[in-house]
């Protein structure tokens, strides 16, 4: 499909990253937009023998021929970003949108100490303090830095007029449908919305272009920070169960609990989801590790995968067996 938006239908730290560079991969992705809030989110792509850590640049980077860009409605952090540029050999085909803002110092310091570092628990990126400056109408922009200078694109053009062309074009959403401003476990959430219509508007593209929209489950829930977890379980069940994870951006715990079918039916309707993927089924099922076709996965995966699709009322169609890029069932084409 020429335009797929994917997003995250919990609370984040589902392995987007995984099925989005895997997607790039497997469907040739012409162009690739991040959305979502800033480098408050990371996603890890793990591709042969070496591991990705992004906070910046899309997961799609794994595929030499797309162009990343970073929509409008993205913060960024210069250091970050330019980092990544470097770290992931990117310069020519990365473009920045102009009016991205900026994360300064000010910005970070004041996400690390009083309410949002000690009631929130937020990632301490400064990404809140910097919204809230962009909606004050005070932020600087990336037109107003330099050092940006040599990457800064319209972003909705080239997108809209890559969609035009009939490319394959990917948008691509953070964090997660409840962590949310609007519709998440207010105020245990970020600072903006960041569902598939939110994604969209980051990036400057109308509902109409979109084609597919693919929510990302893990076969398990995770959150970082505070707010409520239904179900939640101890961090040395989590151990027992091999559910115990730490975040990519912060390096803090990830608290855990099994999947939460109510959840993931809210995150569908939110999101218009037409399709869904569930990572991770290795974690819970192991015999099916690295399987690449659903008839390798147990019977108990199928069982769980079915009634996943009976619950959601959309199919499955992705389906993340370990932590390679390909490690992936894709039942788009059965």
């Amino acid at each position: 499909m020429p335009c797929m938006v994917v997003v995250c239908g919990f609370f984040g730290d589902t392995g987007k990253g995984k099925i989005i560079s895997y997607l790039a991969l497997k469907d040739k992705i012409s162009v690739a937009a991040r959305a979502g809030v800033g480098p408050n989110a990371g996603h890890t792509v793990v591709y042969g023998d070496k591991t990705f850590r992004v906070r910046m640049i899309p997961s799609t980077f794994i595929y030499e021929k797309c162009r990343l860009l970073i929509g409008p409605g993205v913060l960024v952090d210069p250091n970050v970003f330019l980092n990544e540029v470097r770290l992931l050999n990117v310069e020519n085909r990365v473009g920045l949108d102009p009016q991205c803002a900026i994360i300064e110092p000010r910005h970070i310091e004041a996400d690390r100490s009083g309410h949002l570092a000690s009631e929130i628990g937020t990632t301490g990126s400064g990404t809140g303090p910097c919204n809230s400056d962009r909606v004050l109408r005070r932020a600087k922009l990336a037109r107003d830095v330099p050092e940006l200078q040599r990457f800064l694109t319209d972003v909705p053009l080239e997108v809209n007029m890559a969609i035009d062309s009939g490319e394959n074009v990917l948008i691509e959403g953070t964090q997660g449908t409840f962590l949310s401003l609007w519709h998440g476990t207010y105020p245990y959430v970020t600072s903006k919305d960041v569902t598939a219509s939110a994604a969209c508007s980051d990036v400057g593209v109308g509902p109409k272009k979109v084609d597919e929209v693919i929510i990302v489950f893990k076969a398990y829930v995770t959150r970082v920070g505070s707010g409520p977890l239904p179900g939640e379980i101890s961090w040395e069940e989590a151990e027992r169960r091999g559910w115990a994870e730490i975040a990519t951006v912060t390096g803090r715990r990830r608290r855990a609990a099994p999947f939460n079918f109510d959840l993931a039916k809210r995150a569908v309707m939110l999101n218009s989801a037409t399709q869904a993927a569930i990572t991770k089924i290795d974690v819970l099922f192991p015999e099916c590790k690295s399987a690449r076709s659903f008839s390798d996965l147990s019977l108990e995966a199928k069982e769980f995968i079915r009634k996943v699709e009976s619950e959601i009322k959309i199919p499955v169609t992705l389906i993340g067996t370990g932590p390679d890029v390909l490690d992936v069932v894709d039942r788009r084409f059965e």
